[in-house]
């Protein structure tokens, strides 16, 4: 609270202007100045000295009491003074009393009392001389208490005042929820009330526009970001892959709406929400998904052709791929956000194998042929003759880089059912029996002598337990012991044959199945580097006649009946030297041992049955 005195314009009435007069007729001198000052004291002892005004009311030769009446009487600005406080369309009509601006007569006429009596008595009488003459007007005293205006404009302003409410985006379910942000608005109490002021002083009537700040959202209207949210949930959303299993995979707007971000953001132009495909949640599928669309690169096929001495493709190159997890979900965003698609393809990291369609014979250096390869198969099932027509195929138009070891066993890969390959006899566990892929041995046993003829590096090489029939055939049928020692054996993943390619060439192999000659045909294409191979074999030494036929119940079997389910074979030893040498310098020097059981013939036989002296026979 303050005490506030405003200035006003002095004047004397007509009383005290010939109240003067009189006296300055009367006084001659300086003596009688002093008896008026005398006089005057007297005559106006506890009441207002002449010629003094507060505002525009003379109190002279009032008492207090009589210029305090007076003032409360006549002085009504505070209570009848009007202050339009004005905000847009909203007006208030107060009092300068209402907020808080007061009279205070008894400091008004005590100040009124106290002209004329303060200082010497010199002082003193000038004061009174010059009230007399001129007279002497004071403002009236006003109290403003600061607090009742303050009240006063805030319980006004909170019928004006409104909170900012930020906008908001959300789902439920798939339907976007979407709240509008409002502006909020404060009136400024202290700026108001400094508009007031001026007012009072003066004791004016006017109006005053009450000070409103406005505090916008953050984000006011998110219509735009709501549309597109929309958008994105219109329809499912639908990722495919060429060539995959599975392909298209397709979210519906439920699930895509689970994965649906919705984000405030700021950033330099402001504040927004930011609509997104939730990151996570794709790389989770995607991650789950990528081994399933992994494709490994795989060098084209191809035969060389003898006449043109050109490579002509069998089967194209395969460009190896695996799922850019990082690209795909950023495709995802960029289509569905910012293009408005919902069909999305995967984005692939792709990987060239070594050749392509395009390669050339002569860059790789197959020119010619360098070695060729005949095994003969006379006598075998349909199925056997099946699995060696399989398992050649697997290896017909393959490539070995320079320097590279060639695995059989990867090659080939699966030998199942599924994969083409039927039933027949397989040597496993010591005996001779039915399984899958009976005869791929005949495969790998042409393999193991293209290798060693073109000489080639071996590195690994295993023989059958017993010797075979099939691999000691030559054309028409006819059996060769010279080829004994010569056979090799592969049982995925177990057992394996492999060579290197120790050229700086590459070596192109072809196969070739003929079942009208019982043949199999393996063909190296590279260029010649001049190597040439000298072999000497013992044959079969140390010979051992098989055990006596061995017979055993099947239940199975009708009385009388009786079926051959292991062959018999002699036993034997066999050592194979080979000598590798290009112009006169040894490459290679190795030798291949080979011990083969002595092999029991084995017979099933009905209930019932009487069994006979069966004759030992050599078969597979």
């Amino acid at each position: 609270m303050r005490t506030i005195t405003y200035p006003q314009r002095n004047s004397l009435s007509l009383l005290e202007q010939i109240l003067v007069a009189i006296l300055a007729g009367c006084i001659v001198g300086s003596g009688l100045l002093i008896a008026f000052g005398i006089g005057v004291q007297i005559w106006f002892a506890g009441r207002i000295m002449p010629g003094v005004s507060v505002g525009s009311f003379d109190l002279s030769g009032m008492n207090p009491n009589e210029a305090i009446n007076l003032l409360n009487e006549d002085l009504k600005y505070p209570q009848e003074g009007r202050i339009l406080l004005k905000e847009g369309d909203h007006t208030w009509l107060v009092s300068p009393m209402q907020m808080g601006f007061f009279l205070d007569p008894e400091s008004s006429a005590q100040a009124a009392l106290k002209i004329g009596r303060q200082g010497s008595i010199t002082q003193r009488i000038n004061t009174q001389w010059n009230n007399w003459r001129s007279g002497q007007r004071i403002s009236p005293i006003f109290v403003y208490d600061e607090r009742i205006a303050y009240l006063q404009i805030e319980q006004l302003a909170s019928q004006i005042n409104i909170p900012v409410v930020e906008a908001d985006l959300s789902l439920n379910g798939t339907e976007v929820i979407v709240n509008s942000g409002q502006i909020g608005r404060t009136v400024n109490i202290e700026a108001t009330l400094e508009q007031l002021h001026p007012l009072m002083a003066s004791m004016q009537d006017g109006i005053v526009e009450m000070v409103v700040e406005e505090t916008p959202p953050y984000i006011l209207d998110p219509i735009e970001q709501a549309e597109l949210a929309k958008r994105i949930l219109s329809q499912p959303l639908v990722l495919t892959a060429e060539n995959a299993p599975g392909s298209p995979w397709q979210f519906d707007p439920e699930t895509l709406a689970a994965m649906l971000r919705i984000e405030r953001m700021q950033d330099e132009t402001g504040s927004n929400f930011q609509i997104g495909i939730n990151g996570e949640l794709l790389r989770q599928f995607l991650t789950d998904l990528a081994p399933n669309l992994t494709l490994a690169p795989e060098n084209a096929l191809f035969i060389f052709n003898d006449e043109t001495r050109e490579l002509e493709v069998i089967q194209n190159a395969v460009i190896g791929r695996t799922v850019d997890v990082d690209g795909t979900i950023q495709a995802i965003q960029e289509k569905i956000v910012e293009e408005g698609s919902h069909e999305v393809p995967l984005v692939f990291i792709t990987n060239k194998p070594q050749i392509t369609d395009d390669v050339k014979g002569a860059d790789l250096g197959i020119t010619e042929l360098v070695h060729s390869e005949t095994s003969y198969y006379y006598g075998s099932s349909r199925d056997r003759v099946q699995n060696i027509s399989v398992a050649a195929s697997k290896f017909h138009g393959i490539m070995v880089p320079p320097g590279a070891t060639f695995s059989m066993a990867e090659a080939l890969g699966d030998i199942s059912l599924d994969n083409g390959y039927a039933e027949a006899l397989i040597i496993a566990g010591g005996q001779t029996i039915t399984g899958v892929g009976g005869g791929v041995c005949q495969v790998s046993t042409t393999l193991f002598r293209a290798v060693f003829f073109a000489g080639f590096p071996i590195n690994e090489r295993y023989s059958h337990a017993y010797r075979v029939s099939y691999y000691e055939r030559v054309a028409g049928g006819g059996r060769d012991p010279r080829l004994a020692g010569l056979d090799a054996t592969v049982y995925v993943p177990v057992v394996d044959f492999k060579f290197t390619n120790n050229t700086p060439h590459w070596l192109l192999m072809e196969t070739y199945v003929n079942p009208t000659y019982s043949s199999i045909e393996w063909k190296f294409y590279s260029t010649s580097d001049g190597r040439s191979v000298d072999w000497t074999t013992t044959g079969p030494y140390n010979l051992v006649d098989p055990p006596e036929p061995k017979y055993k119940e099947n239940p199975d079997l009708n009385e009388g009946e009786i079926k051959q389910v292991d062959y018999a074979a002699e036993g034997a030893d066999v050592n194979v030297v080979r000598t590798v040498t290009r112009n006169g310098e040894v490459l290679i020097n190795d030798t291949f041992f080979t011990h083969y059981q002595a092999w029991q013939a084995v017979f099933e036989y009905g209930p019932g049955t009487e069994i006979p002296t069966p004759e030992s026979e050599d078969e597979d």
